[in-house]
């Protein structure tokens, strides 16, 4: 299982998890629920306190990752397949252009 938090501007809005099963799932923050209800980070997944979930990496985050010739770059450099959309998300998308970024919540055996 990978997971990474998900950054709205400054704001801790929720978490991303791809399950060992190869799901996906997006669940924002109670807290930022409470706090940030019409802040959503994309209009297709407003803010809830329900979860987010699809067989494939949500259209939105997919979009943050880079294309063309950085995103060979960023295959090669850090030797993730092209095909590997998480761990291109967790790798890539830690300072994106715009208000949502996501930082790799790293397991006890990588930290």
């Amino acid at each position: 299982m990978r997971q990474g938090n998900v950054y709205y501007k400054t704001f801790f809005a929720g978490t991303i998890t791809e399950t060992d099963g190869g799901d996906y799932i997006f669940q924002y923050d109670d807290a930022y629920v409470k706090e940030h209800p019409s802040e959503f980070i994309t209009f297709t997944m407003p803010v809830s306190d329900r979860p987010y979930t699809d067989n494939k990496l949500f259209p939105f985050f997919e979009g943050l990752i880079p294309e063309g010739w950085l995103l060979e770059i960023a295959s090669q450099n850090w030797k993730i397949n092209r095909n590997d959309r998480m761990g291109l998300l967790l790798a890539c998308c830690q300072n994106c252009i715009g208000a949502v970024s996501v930082l790799p919540i790293l397991e006890d055996d990588e930290k």
